[in-house]
């Protein structure tokens, strides 16, 4: 159905991007309000969406640019997963930076690029072509950029540069890909996979490679990884928004599309494509956490787990099993969801008592025990215990692998969750068990601003939860995601 819907929920991050560059410091106040608003609003319209999509209506709104070049954007089933993510977290963490800054320096530059990041991360999952994902998805790599370097020092400097270098390379590879597709077959729409009989396999093979190899630049697929760690330069909003929704879940989603919208599943098996991607997410899982056991800085070993846990998105759909694709799928959510929990825990105690490390992890749970709560409830979801969110895409991942004739896939799932473990536990251990510092009498909540930061950790930890003891309701994560495979990539 024709609407200016999807168009409208593109652009809405427009009016407090607009005003928080506009408005001067004294009207901070202003500035976050309309920030709030307009997020509010934001999930108010894709609770609607959710509703109408779910009953079978498709919404998408299309200009043709030239004959042949639509800019398309259309709310699927997929597209709704991505967007009820991102708008749920954007106000979260809204709320979070808020607290977080307070009245610091440069701040109409950061809620001006972050609501830009926002519009770009909705467009690229609502786009409903192959070019228009590829516009959406620059965007979100010039908007993000300022972001990365927020703090100005020449660690930020460089992480931008280092940013910059890796995802600009993955555009040009992505874009040298769909635009060789697109010479062979025409319009590249994500409504069904092109007629794709008339190609030769092996210029099928080299345009995926270069496609996936580009999407897997910023969904830190190894090698393309090392951009992520070095962007932790960056404040904890940002860290907590490039990790859980914005950037790696953007090169992921592409991945999804890629295999199932453009190549579709039975074109990918035809050409062999499947376990050579899900051998490298299967390395990429364990290499990430092989290498967040060996960090000492909280927010480094969180950006190695996120190489990890990201690939576990790639790793369900390179499988095109049932159970694997659903599992896939449902970790979109369900690692956004505690990996947000984790970065804005971790940003509240470098906020708060200057903890960065590990080592100064010991009795953080005395003086920030609800902080640390919310933080043990995401580390424990990571590793895959019950009934966090977690352990339900492994579940699933691990039953589509024994589905797919790929038995190994739940020993990469075990050794995983090993490792998780190995790197999250002795973090709770310190901050549970051992004594803190002697310092002087602390309040977690004290004030307005410490409650913003502590307390959208405590909800996304909650929903992380919830995720998992409610998995089997009609509005849980796992239901839509079954959704999506029930009415498209499982026919």
């Amino acid at each position: 159905m024709m609407t200016a819907v999807p168009l409208a929920l593109v652009l809405l991050p427009l009016i407090p991007a607009i005003i928080s560059f506009a408005l001067p410091e004294r009207l901070a106040g202003w500035r976050n309000a309309a920030n709030l608003f307009v997020a509010l609003i934001k999930v108010l319209i894709v609770a609607d969406l959710l509703r109408q999509v779910r009953s079978g209506v498709d919404l998408e709104w299309r200009y043709t640019i030239l004959p042949g070049h639509d800019f398309l954007l259309r709310v699927d089933t997929l597209a709704l997963l991505f967007v009820s993510l991102s708008v749920f977290l954007w106000l979260v963490t809204t709320i979070y930076a808020i607290g977080y800054f307070g009245r610091g320096p440069n701040l109409a530059r950061f809620f001006g690029f972050f609501n830009l990041c926002v519009l770009a991360a909705t467009g690229v999952a609502l786009s409903g072509t192959a070019v228009t994902f590829f516009l959406f998805y620059e965007l979100l790599t010039l908007a993000t950029w300022p972001l990365v370097v927020h703090n100005g020092d020449e660690k930020s400097l460089r992480a931008g540069r280092i940013y910059l270098a890796y995802t600009l390379a993955g555009s040009a590879a992505f874009l040298v890909g769909i635009l060789w597709l697109k010479t062979l077959v025409g319009s590249i729409e994500f409504t069904a996979p092109p007629d794709l009989s008339a190609v030769p396999p092996l210029t099928l093979t080299l345009i995926f490679v270069l496609c996936v190899g580009g999407l897997g630049v910023k969904a830190a697929l190894v090698p393309f990884h090392g951009w992520l760690p070095a962007a932790m330069a960056a404040p904890a909003p940002v860290s907590a928004l490039l990790h859980a929704v914005a950037v790696v879940k953007a090169g992921a989603f592409g991945i999804v599309r890629m295999i199932y919208d453009v190549y579709g599943i039975g074109t990918v098996a035809e050409l062999g494509l499947g376990p050579p991607l899900a051998a490298l997410a299967s390395f990429t899982i364990l290499y990430g956490s092989l290498r967040a056991v060996m960090q000492t800085e909280i927010k480094k070993r969180l950006a190695y787990s996120t190489v990890s846990q990201v690939s576990y998105i790639v790793l369900g759909a390179s499988l095109v099993g049932p159970f694997a694709v659903i599992g896939g799928l449902v970790h979109l959510v369900h690692q956004g969801i505690m990996k947000i929990t984790l970065f804005l825990c971790a940003g509240a105690l470098s906020n708060r008592l200057g903890i960065k490390a590990v080592a100064d992890l010991d009795g953080a749970g005395r003086r920030m025990p609800v902080t640390m709560a919310a933080f043990s409830i995401g580390a424990l979801g990571m590793i895959g215990v019950p009934p966090v969110a977690g352990f339900i895409s492994k579940w699933y991942l691990g039953i589509g692998g024994l589905q797919s004739d790929a038995s190994w896939v739940v020993a990469v799932l075990a050794g995983s969750s090993l490792l998780n473990a190995a790197y999250f536990l002795p973090m709770l251990y310190r901050a549970w068990l051992l004594p803190p510092p002697e310092q002087a009498a602390f309040r977690e909540l004290g004030t307005a601003s410490d409650r913003m930061l502590v307390l959208p950790a405590v909800v996304t930890a909650a929903a992380s939860l919830a995720a998992g003891v409610f998995a089997s309701s009609s509005f849980s994560p796992l239901t839509w995601a079954k959704l999506i495979a029930e009415m498209g990539y499982l026919k």
